[in-house]
């Protein structure tokens, strides 16, 4: 508990890259599958509006590719269309005060051609199907399928396409981008050994598995600065089938140390170990503090009280919360006054509308 005399780093202003955070509270990016179409809407920028209260937004995940739409109404940011309907949320953010990054995630083998857009496909490292399902609006779920070994074209373009997803991240009005190396989607699937068994220059050793990432954050740090992208990197996780292994900690140090090398501005590290994954041990994130020298995101399962306690202890710089922040719009303020917390309906995660998303209450509505 903080008193007057002792006031809390966790709604002190923070430094990130070129701008000043309004408090060291993230909203963690939270798939929620509105985007009807693969288009940002009217209500989404309802919904990201609602919580400006954050330092900083994390966007959902969100393709840079056609062949990156694996769940159902997912957002991309590829088209003219998406481009303006993700406008309309960082003007609504913006005129509020906060900042906001647009989280590039291409899915890669995590997906189904049911929803992916005629012409599109699935690509990944390797031709290795993951284990477990996809839902599907038009047949519910279904069995991943064994995606396409992407080929040294497939690699350049889609190089090309985070680059290009990257700069129509600042037309579109974003402060900068986060990729997605996390989670099991395809730049992980680059890290891994079970998902990546290329026998050429992207696959084998950790350098090589590494190759795609690096060139990726180097490429969109080169085309819109490296002060606004940052990297989600999720050691020690398990969704989407990513099994442990032993040289993980050191393959993940190595990674840090090459995003160190080019810049990015943080490093967003993710630790579901409170919903049951395995735990990320101290000493990868003590790694990665070390090896990484700019900012560091933390996330997984934080409350007020570890959260201070963790910016208080140096073992981050900034704090990032999902759920609590998907129910409750104003969750700085219900932090900060130590008032009673909305509970999230899980039902209404991934459903359409706005039940479940833009209909949470905030202090002083009734």
């Amino acid at each position: 508990m903080t008193t007057s005399k002792t006031p809390s780093a966790l709604f002190s202003p923070y430094q990130l890259g070129p701008y000043e955070l309004r408090n060291r509270l993230v909203m963690s990016p939270l798939t929620r599958n509105r985007a009807t179409g693969n288009v940002p809407n009217e209500l989404m920028a309802e919904y990201y509006a609602q919580r400006t209260s954050a330092g900083l937004i994390i966007t959902e995940g969100t393709s840079p590719s056609p062949n990156g739409l694996g769940y159902p109404r997912i957002p991309g940011i590829f088209s003219p269309a998406q481009v303006e309907g993700w406008k309309l949320v960082t003007r609504a953010v913006h005129s509020k005060g906060a900042k906001i990054f647009v989280q590039l995630m291409h899915t890669g083998r995590i997906g189904h051609a049911l929803n992916l857009p005629t012409g599109a496909r699935m690509l990944a490292p390797s031709a290795v199907i993951a284990a477990g399902e996809m839902y599907t609006d038009t047949e519910g779920m279904k069995p991943h399928p064994v995606p396409q070994a992407m080929t040294d074209a497939d690699l350049r373009a889609t190089l090309q396409e985070f680059v290009q997803a990257a700069k129509n991240a600042v037309a579109a009005g974003f402060d900068g981008i986060e990729l997605h190396a996390a989670n099991g989607y395809l730049l992980e699937q680059f890290l891994r050994p079970n998902s990546n068994t290329r026998t050429d220059r992207y696959g084998g050793s950790i350098e090589n598995r590494a190759r795609f990432v690096v060139e990726v954050a180097a490429a969109t740090a080169e085309a819109i600065g490296k002060d606004k992208v940052g990297i989600r990197l999720s050691p020690f996780g398990v969704f989407n089938d990513m099994p442990l292994y032993d040289a993980m900690e050191a393959d993940y140090a190595y990674v840090a140390k090459q995003l160190d090398k080019i810049g990015l501005v943080y490093v967003h590290v993710v630790d579901h170990s409170s919903q049951g994954a395995p735990i990320v041990p101290d000493s990868m994130k003590q790694t990665l503090r070390k090896v990484f020298k700019r900012t560091l995101i933390l996330s997984g399962g934080y409350d007020r009280q570890l959260a201070e306690s963790d910016l208080a202890a140096g073992n981050g710089d900034l704090v990032a919360v999902g759920r609590g922040f998907l129910a409750n719009p104003d969750l700085p303020t219900r932090w900060q006054t130590n008032a009673k917390l909305n509970e999230p309906d899980y039902s209404t995660f991934y459903t359409p509308g706005p039940k479940g998303y833009s209909d949470y209450p905030v202090l002083g509505a009734n």
